[in-house]
């Protein structure tokens, strides 16, 4: 019988249980889904693309990415994007159009009421 093998990076882990216990406390459905999507196994989610971003997203919009964020594309809206983890390009990107790229822990302290938040999946 194989052993199943949960996540290993305590970053993550300590992030699971910070998102899934503010999506109860304060009722923000967005919080359980980001929490959700970033349990799933690694070869089950796509990384996202700036320019996907760009093509979807209004300009001042928050986004959550639960995954990683690549440089792919050219971003010209300034966003707030909050993702588990960054390229340096993208990082460089999102300044450089006037947004903030934040972990998804400050994302979640700063906000955790979940308002304004959009999932990008």
């Amino acid at each position: 019988m194989a052993r199943r093998v949960g996540k290993q990076n305590p970053e993550l882990l300590h992030l699971l249980v910070d998102l899934r216990r503010t999506a109860r406390a304060h009722h923000a459905p967005v919080w359980a889904s980001v929490a959700d999507r970033l349990s799933r196994a690694r070869h089950s989610v796509d990384p996202v693309n700036v320019g996907q971003l760009d093509r979807i997203a209004a300009a001042g919009e928050t986004i959550a990415v639960p995954g990683k964020l690549l440089a792919d594309g050219p971003l010209s809206k300034p966003l707030t994007v909050g993702a588990f983890a960054f390229s340096t390009g993208a990082r460089d990107k999102i300044r450089a159009a006037g947004g903030s790229a934040v972990s998804l822990h400050a994302l979640l302290k700063a906000n955790p009421e979940g308002t304004g938040v959009r999932l990008f999946a």
